[in-house]
């Protein structure tokens, strides 16, 4: 007899409004292959802002429909679209690094994000540590102040 392995998000488990992270299969997070500039001592390709309305509403759709999140067009101030791999991280801004994050989401990772790109900046930190370190928080918010404090050391 065969066994069937269902995977299902956890979020439309607990029948959340929205997203507590991003989603694996809608956002696995993509890096900069058209570069507007190389930045740090790493030379880290960067992009730069550019994400139409139309794709911002595309994603909150696809995070509606495909996972059974609840975000209203009346509720859209509470949300920004995050890039799971920053852009001052050397992220993209594919439709495969964006999610739709929740306020109080975004105020326990956007210091996260500021720090790292920081640390790279001064040349303490290489890309990869610091989209590690990223991925750990926006996937397990608990491992926020763990990550802040790691990078306020460095």
């Amino acid at each position: 007899m065969a066994t069937a392995i269902v995977l299902v998000s956890v979020q439309a488990l607990a029948g959340d409004a929205y997203p507590k992270g991003p989603d694996h299969n809608l956002t696995p997070g993509s890096y900069c292959t058209h570069p507007d500039n190389y930045r740090y001592p790493e030379r880290i390709p960067y992009c730069n802002r550019d994400v139409s309305t139309s794709e911002k509403m595309d994603i909150i759709r696809q995070y509606n429909e495909k996972l059974g999140y609840r975000i209203e067009r009346g509720q859209r101030a509470q949300f920004k679209i995050d890039h799971l791999i920053p852009l001052c991280a050397g992220g993209s801004n594919e439709i495969t690094n964006l999610w739709p994050q929740h306020m109080s989401v975004y105020r326990v990772t956007d210091p996260i994000e500021g720090l790292a790109c920081q640390r790279m900046a001064e040349g303490k930190l290489t890309q990869k540590k610091a989209v590690d370190m990223i991925f750990a928080a926006k996937l397990d918010l608990s491992k926020a102040p763990e990550i802040i404090e790691q990078l306020q050391e460095m």
